[in-house]
Parts: C-alpha cells; sequence; structure tokens
C-alpha cells in the first residue's frame, strides 16, 4: 500500500504562491516554508483536523510577520525596489493569462502598497478564492472585519491595476524587436517601441551599478539601456526571451546564469512600464525551476 502523501508537500505549491504574494520575493517565501515545515512537524498531528487550512493560516501569519518587519527595510532601500522575479513555465494559455493578472511584476508593485493585513485579505480573496469566513478565521478577526478590509483592499488595487494589452501574439512581435534593437544597438529601432510615458525602474539594490532614480522618456531609457549593455562589465552578458511572473519577458544571462529580468507592460502596442531587477540576491527565481512552477491557485488544489 502506497504512503499518504504528506499534506505539506501536496500543498507546497499553493503554500509558496501564498508566501511569495504577500512578500513580492522568492527567498523570503522560501524561508517562510521553512519555518511552516518546521511547526508542522512539530504541531499535534491528532489535533488538526483541516491539514490544508492549519498550513494556510500558518503560512499567512509567518508572512504577515515578515512582511511588517520587512517594510520597515525596504525604507532604507537603496534606489527603487522591485519584487523579486520569477521564472514560470505553462504551456495552458489560460493559465498564462491567469498568471499574468496575479502575479506579474506589476500587480506585485500595487500589491506593494496595501497595508500586511490587507495584502493577506486580498491574496487570500482574490487569487485563491477563500471565503470571507476562512480568512476571519486565519486571521482570527471577525468575518464583517474582514469583508471591510476585502473591499478596501479591491478597491485600491483595482484603482491603481495598471491596464495594458494581453495580445500574446503582440507581446512576442514587441519582445522580439525589442531583442534586435538591444542586440543591435539600435537606439531609434528601441525608441520606436516604447510609449512616449515610458518610465523605468531598475533595482541593483546598492550591490550592483544601476539607476538609483527612475527614469523617463524614450530617448532616456532607450540611451540609458543600449550603454547599460555597452559597458565592459556587461560584454559577456547576452539577453533572451523568458516565462517570468506568467509573462513573455526579457531575462539577462551570464553564462547559464540569469543575472536580471527586464519585465514590463504594453499598451496599444509600446512598451509602457519596465521594470529592470539586476540586484545579485533577487535572481534566484530566475534560475531554471526542477519543475513547473505556478504561483497561482484556489481553494481547490
Amino acid at each position: 500500500m502506497q504512503d499518504e502523501i504528506d499534506p505539506f508537500v501536496a500543498h507546497r505549491r499553493l503554500l509558496f504562491g501564498t508566501a511569495y504574494q504577500m512578500l513580492g520575493t522568492v527567498t523570503d517565501a522560501e524561508d517562510i516554508l521553512q519555518d511552516a515545515w518546521i511547526k508542522w512537524h512539530e504541531v499535534d498531528r491528532d489535533s488538526v483536523t483541516h491539514p490544508k487550512s492549519y498550513l494556510v493560516r500558518t503560512v499567512t501569519n509567518l508572512a504577515l510577520n515578515r512582511l511588517t518587519s520587512a517594510r520597515a527595510t525596504r525604507e532604507t532601500y537603496v534606489g527603487p525596489w522591485l519584487p523579486e522575479p520569477l521564472l514560470t513555465t505553462t504551456t495552458d494559455a489560460a493559465q498564462e493569462t491567469e498568471m499574468a493578472d496575479t502575479v506579474s511584476t506589476a500587480m506585485l508593485v500595487v500589491l506593494e502598497t496595501l497595508a500586511p493585513v490587507e495584502r493577506a485579505v486580498f491574496v487570500l480573496r482574490e487569487v485563491f478564492g477563500y471565503s470571507h469566513a476562512e480568512i476571519a478565521g486565519f486571521l482570527d478577526r471577525p468575518e464583517p472585519t474582514v469583508r471591510q478590509i476585502a473591499l478596501r483592499a479591491r478597491n485600491h488595487v483595482h484603482a491603481r491595476r495598471p491596464r495594458f494589452d494581453t495580445d500574446p501574439a503582440a507581446r512576442t512581435e514587441i519582445t522580439e524587436k525589442f531583442l534586435a534593437a538591444a542586440h543591435g544597438g539600435d537606439v531609434n529601432a528601441l525608441m520606436e517601441l516604447l510609449a512616449p510615458e515610458v518610465t523605468l525602474w531598475n533595482d541593483g539594490g546598492g550591490k550592483v551599478t544601476a539607476a538609483r532614480r527612475p527614469l523617463y522618456g524614450p530617448d532616456h531609457v532607450a540611451r540609458w539601456l543600449l550603454g547599460a549593455m555597452a559597458k565592459p562589465i556587461s560584454a559577456d552578458i547576452h539577453l533572451e526571451s523568458a516565462w517570468v511572473n506568467g509573462e513573455l519577458s526579457i531575462v539577462a544571462v551570464l553564462g547559464e546564469y540569469r543575472v536580471g529580468a527586464l519585465t514590463y507592460d504594453i499598451r496599444d502596442g509600446r512598451i509602457e512600464n519596465i521594470r529592470f531587477q539586476v540586484n545579485p540576491d533577487k535572481v534566484a527565481g530566475l534560475q531554471p525551476p526542477t519543475g513547473d512552477v505556478s504561483v497561482a491557485g484556489s481553494v481547490e488544489e
């Protein structure tokens, strides 16, 4: 008779997705899972009626504690703070659209503007589909209070969620043109792909050379990008397309190691926002996974 799968192992993808979307960092999410694993193996299993709910509750509260302390640290962060990118792989077009809507770097940036408890409620309710009553149990709060928090968080996110094109063919075409212009050093071709109001945020975390303030406008952004690629330190780095946070994006590769990621929004056929993550402490999620990675899910999972 086959041994029963440990509930932690069975729900690990859901637990990682919860922690990642609450924290915006792969390394912190993995740390949370490590702590949750310890708690899970210390608890009296006979006292746990619903293992999945217990595990989600544990991860949620551990992530809440981590997020509260992390927000103070981010106030002294060097330059723009961006979420950690996560390499994702899927052949399901519907799943790609769902993931892009919930875990794109643009969405994670918006989630950063929520208070910790608002973020937890939004992720559990809007992404994973938990009921208000279940979330109230996870957070030890009255259900009416959770309903109010959920409504406030949803309105906040919807007001700030960027509106962009989701046509896969258009994104593929623009990505290919971007790569060709970047590799060819063609500033004019690159500028044509950028929206007039394009903005670039570059996260180096003070660990590597990076723009410490947002860059604005096609000319400024295009020349800065090509200038960064022309530096001697970038001589052995090449760009290639990859699926990052559920969207076709661009990664910078040195040898076989991904050292950075460019994720972007597209509106009316042009790139409007660029988020360039090059902090060496925040690229672990870009390395090839051992299996398919998904951080979106549901309570039925």
